[in-house]
């Protein structure tokens, strides 16, 4: 028995015939297949619910505090805010339309610009940084349950400590580390199309708790204290490049969906749907990160020291507002984990091993491979480098989303061949797989922000004026490459991929011959369309 679940045999998928990938189960599964139309459920209010859950979150509301930390005024601050979720938010809908429109999700469709084989360097990327943040937010949530439990029993705050100080973690930090990731565990295998709900809820209940956080704030110390006298205390070029590398850290915070964004976008029931991102998430970041700048000055005033981490701060109150507030903040964190790195790292890993992996299965060894394996609490207690280098890989992010951008927008003008993204040697095989237009434009891309990075690990080590470039790698990296990408294709063009007619919505042809027997037949009518 136990020699047989050995086998990899065991653990492949129920066969399912792909109906766009030109064999069975190796290239693709049902959950990389385009979305059918059934399954096309994501409406616009879905889409508000989503960023409204995903805008109030603990990352947002320390990014916007930090900001004062390095000499900006608070208004300052909101404007770096406001400018960077701006030029993201436009990103995330020229991606999240294409994922809408064709209905497959980030992994497959980079296929079309990097080539069959070099999308796996971006798709690796992506699983890596995922896998690392998922349990980095899972910590983060065990300390909202710290709060909960010492809310409830503040006796907790003496259970003996049985783990080594090499440990990284406490044993009472490892228990709600333990307790976070049993109570976040169910929610992420819930569907993508089901997951919406859980988005609505966290909508509903997050934004309120919050905003009786900031009443709480601003009638405890009135605003006139707590924000007017602060100001600037830089000036000049050394003013214009802290509020620029603030511009490019808010638009780090979300540099990761700008580009898989079609991940989810891939279920909407039409482009128009996620439109409405373009709007929502300028606005939200920054009221966010205007709460969080709010209620961290009101704690300064009162607690004399600046907490930027909200769960160091709720640990000065009464037992029953830190429980409650403490629950906000693990509902926050638990939405964000779960739709920014969960289902992100699911969606990679599927198309690395697509007869082994679905969305579930992936779901499941990230909860394993990111929550335990790499011991998130030993990275944050002693690699502080090492987050550096986590955040400064966001330099190849720009880059990913610029590709993506000028490939289907500029390059190809929309009009992409949804089948040949799931052949190996199909029209997007370029040079043996790889497109040797987007390793150029990576190449120059990504390199000068590598000082940057390395002086960030390092700060012993100088670099000069060659910091600016990775204060701005974001900006500068999607612009550069997205440039060189869109004028080497235009001299030296791919002609194997440039088509008349965009072959998109293969399913719709089965609902033109029989618009039930999709619903019944589901398999069948869909391998016929792929053999066409």
């Amino acid at each position: 028995m136990v020699a047989s679940w050995m086998k990899p045999s065991a653990w492949a998928l129920e066969p399912e015939e792909s109906n766009f990938a030109p064999t069975t189960s190796r290239w693709s599964n049902k959950d990389m297949d385009p979305v059918p139309p059934l399954l096309r459920t994501w409406s616009t209010w879905n889409y508000v619910t989503y960023w409204i859950s995903d805008a109030v979150n603990l990352p947002t509301w320390e990014l916007a505090s930090s900001m004062l930390a390095i000499g900006l005024s608070w208004r300052q601050a909101l404007a770096a805010i406001a400018v960077g979720h701006t030029i993201i938010a436009m990103v995330m809908v020229l991606n999240g339309t294409v994922g809408a429109r064709l209905h497959v999700g980030f992994p497959v469709l980079n296929r079309s610009s990097f080539g069959f084989w070099l999308s796996y360097f971006s798709v690796i990327s992506r699983v890596v940084l995922a896998l690392f943040w998922f349990g980095i937010l899972t910590f983060s949530g065990s300390e909202c349950i710290d709060q909960m439990i010492q809310a409830i029993w503040p006796s907790a705050t003496r259970i003996p400590n049985r783990l080594s100080l090499s440990a990284g973690i406490t044993s009472n930090g490892m228990m709600c580390y333990f307790i976070f990731w049993v109570i976040q565990f169910p929610i992420m295998l819930i569907s993508p199309q089901r997951i919406r709900w859980f988005f609505l809820i966290k909508a509903v209940i997050v934004p309120i708790a919050w905003i009786a956080i900031l009443i709480w704030a601003m009638v405890k110390v009135p605003p006139s204290i707590s924000l007017d006298n602060q100001r600037a205390s830089v000036s000049g070029s050394v003013f214009a490049w802290a509020w620029l590398s603030s511009m490019n850290s808010a638009l780090g915070n979300y540099a990761t969906l700008a580009v898989n964004i079609p991940d989810f976008t891939r279920y909407a029931r039409n482009e128009r749907a996620q439109y409405i991102q373009a709007i929502l998430i300028p606005t939200l970041f920054t009221l966010t990160g205007f709460v969080g700048i709010a209620v961290t000055s009101a704690g300064k005033v009162l607690y004399g020291e600046t907490l930027w981490d909200p769960t160091t701060l709720i640990a000065h109150w009464d037992r029953a507002p830190k429980f409650f507030a403490a629950l906000s903040f693990l509902i926050a964190t638990l939405g964000t984990n779960i739709s920014a790195n969960s289902l992100s790292a699911a969606n990679d890993m599927m198309v690395l091993f697509p007869r082994y992996i679905n969305i579930r299965r992936g779901q499941i060894l990230c909860a394993i491979l990111g929550g335990w394996a790499l011991a998130p609490w030993e990275i944050l207690a002693s690699a502080p480098g090492f987050l550096n280098f986590m955040g400064g890989y966001t330099i190849f992010l720009g880059p990913f989303a610029g590709i993506m951008v000028a490939d289907y927008w500029l390059v190809h003008k929309g009009k992409v061949d949804v089948a040949a993204m799931y052949d190996p040697n199909g029209r997007y095989r370029y040079w043996n797989g790889i497109n040797w237009r987007t390793v150029v434009a990576l190449l120059f891309s990504v390199s000068p922000s590598f000082p940057g990075l390395i002086s960030s690990i390092n700060s012993s080590i100088r670099i000069g004026d060659l910091n600016h470039i990775f204060d701005i790698a974001w900006l500068y990296g999607f612009f550069v490459a997205g440039f060189i990408h869109w004028s080497l294709s235009k001299l030296f063009p791919a002609h194997e991929t440039f088509i008349d007619t965009a072959i998109i919505d293969l399913y719709e042809h089965d609902q033109d011959t029989d618009a039930n027997s999709h619903s019944h037949n589901h398999s069948s009518d869909e391998k016929v369309i792929g053999g066409g």
